[in-house]
């Protein structure tokens, strides 16, 4: 899990930024206030979480909490990836 920084990095970079030297912004900074991406690039970050990281995504989870910058895509990335892990019903046990 740890290349999850370096490929969404190197994703937008490629596909939205049209940049061949890499990411020029700090993890933490938001995708929004920096200009980054548009609506229409969420959805091709959504496609490729989707199938890079075989995690499927709601709508209701596409919001700025999850998806306003690299930290916070990289944490909702790794959060799905630990639901779609584990058991259904598991995170209930101990309730």
């Amino acid at each position: 899990m740890d290349d999850i920084e370096p490929q969404l990095r190197g994703f937008i970079a490629q596909t939205i930024l049209f940049s061949g030297n890499g990411y020029p912004f700090a993890d933490e900074d938001s995708f929004l206030e920096s200009g980054v991406v548009d609506s229409m690039n969420v959805m091709e970050i959504v496609l490729f979480a989707e199938k890079t990281f075989a995690i499927p995504i709601q709508d209701r989870e596409i919001v700025p909490a999850n998806f306003d910058s690299i930290r916070n895509l990289a944490d909702f990335i790794r959060r799905k990836q630990a639901e779609v892990a584990s058991p259904k019903g598991e995170a209930s046990v101990g309730s």
